[in-house]
C-alpha cells in the first residue's frame, strides 16, 4: 500500500492541466539612438496581475486599449533594462494574439545602447514555473539569447558580441528539460509507456524511438518546412495518451507495440515541442545547435522520467508481482482517463475561459 501511495504522489499531480505553458517571450532591438523592444504575455499571467475574473474580454481592441496603462504599470515593476542607466520603457502600444490567447506590447527606450546593457525580466514571480526568452538583436541579427525564472540572476549584453555554442546550448538544453517537466501530457505518455516495464535495453529501445520520432517534426517544424496547426496536433497528444493506457490493458502478454507507438506518436509530440521553440526566435548561426541542444534537455527529462517510475516499479516487483500489476493497471486507466479529458477539452472547450 505504502509503494502505491508513494506512486500516486508522483503521478497524479501530472493529470490536473496540460498548458498554456508558462511563457513570456521579450526582443530587445538595440539600434543607433534607442532600443525597440516587444513584450508578449499570456491573458492569464496579465490577467491574474490585474485581478481579472474574465482575461478573455483582453483580446478586444478597445478592452485592451482602456487597460493598456494599467499594464503597463504592472510591467514596469517586472523587467530591468539598463540597470537604471537607461530611461524607463515607453509603452507604444499593445495587440491582442487571439490564436496565442495572449497579448504583443511595443515599447522603446529614447538612449542609445551603453556598451554593457544589463537585463533582468523577473515576469510574473508568482507563478514558480513562469519562465521568460529574451532576444537582442543588434544590426538586425540575433545575437544573444536568455531563459529567466524567477531565481536567475540579471544578464549582460556587451554590444557587438554574439552567443557562442556553450551559450546556446546553456539556454535551450535547461530549456528543453523544463518544457518537458512541465508537459503533463507529454510526462503521461512517457509514464504510459513504461507502466508494463521491462528490461532496461527495451525500456531504452522505447524511449529511444519515442526521441526519434519527435526529433524528426520537431526539426521540422522549428524549420517552418512542416507544420500543422495546435488545434490539431493538441488533441492528437491527448490521444495518444488514451491509446498507450488502452494498449497496456489490451495487449496483455502479447506483442509488445510500445516502441511502435512511441516512434508514431512521437512525430505528434515533436509537433507540440515546436510551438514552443519556434517563439524563441532561433539564431540562423547556431541553428543546429540550438535543435540539437533543446532536443538533448528533452531527452535528459525523459530519461530522469524513466529512471524514476521504472525503478519504482522494479522495486515492487521485487515486492510483490501482484502489486506490480495491480498498479500498472490503476496507472493505465489514470493514463487514459486523463487523455481522454484532455481530448474533450481541447477539441470541445479550447478556448473557453
Amino acid at each position: 500500500m505504502r509503494w502505491l501511495m508513494l506512486f500516486g504522489l508522483l503521478f497524479f499531480p501530472f493529470t490536473v492541466q496540460a498548458h498554456p505553458v508558462p511563457f513570456s517571450y521579450l526582443d530587445l532591438d538595440l539600434q543607433e539612438q534607442q532600443i525597440e523592444g516587444t513584450l508578449t504575455v499570456h491573458l492569464i499571467d496579465i490577467g491574474h496581475e490585474l485581478e481579472m475574473d474574465e482575461v478573455a474580454i483582453l483580446l478586444d481592441q478597445g478592452v485592451l486599449s482602456s487597460q493598456y496603462s494599467q499594464i503597463g504599470s504592472v510591467l514596469d515593476g517586472m523587467i530591468s533594462i539598463g540597470a537604471g542607466e537607461l530611461p524607463a520603457p515607453e509603452w507604444q502600444s499593445a495587440e491582442p494574439l487571439p490564436g496565442d490567447d495572449a497579448i504583443r506590447l511595443r515599447f522603446t527606450i529614447p538612449a542609445p545602447s551603453p556598451g554593457a546593457l544589463e537585463v533582468d525580466a523577473n515576469l510574473f514571480p508568482r507563478d514558480p514555473l513562469h519562465q521568460t526568452f529574451v532576444n537582442v538583436y543588434e544590426d538586425g541579427d540575433l545575437r544573444q539569447q536568455w531563459l529567466f525564472d524567477r531565481g536567475s540572476d540579471p544578464q549582460t549584453y556587451f554590444t557587438g558580441t554574439s552567443a557562442g555554442v556553450l551559450a546556446v546550448m546553456g539556454t535551450f538544453v535547461p530549456s528543453g528539460i523544463h518544457h518537458i517537466m512541465i508537459g503533463p501530457d507529454h510526462v503521461l505518455f512517457i509514464i504510459g509507456l513504461i507502466l508494463l516495464g521491462g528490461s532496461w535495453r527495451r525500456l531504452a529501445i522505447i524511449v529511444t524511438s519515442f526521441t526519434i520520432g519527435h526529433s524528426v517534426t520537431l526539426s521540422l517544424a522549428a524549420l517552418d518546412i512542416v507544420m500543422i496547426p495546435a488545434g490539431i496536433i493538441e488533441p492528437l497528444i491527448a490521444l495518444s495518451i488514451v491509446v498507450v493506457g488502452a494498449d497496456n490493458l489490451l495487449r496483455g502478454d502479447g506483442r509488445d507495440l510500445r516502441a511502435g507507438l512511441a516512434f508514431a506518436f512521437g512525430l505528434i509530440h515533436g509537433f507540440g515541442f515546436a510551438y514552443v521553440l519556434r517563439e524563441f526566435g532561433l539564431p540562423d548561426a547556431s541553428l543546429a545547435w540550438s535543435l540539437f541542444s533543446f532536443n538533448l534537455g528533452v531527452e535528459i527529462g525523459q530519461l530522469a522520467i524513466v529512471a524514476v517510475v521504472a525503478g519504482l516499479m522494479l522495486l515492487l516487483r521485487r515486492r510483490s508481482e501482484k502489486a506490480a500489476r495491480h498498479t500498472a493497471t490503476i496507472g493505465s486507466l489514470a493514463v487514459m482517463a486523463a487523455g481522454a479529458y484532455w481530448f474533450v477539452d481541447r477539441v470541445f472547450f479550447a478556448g473557453v475561459g
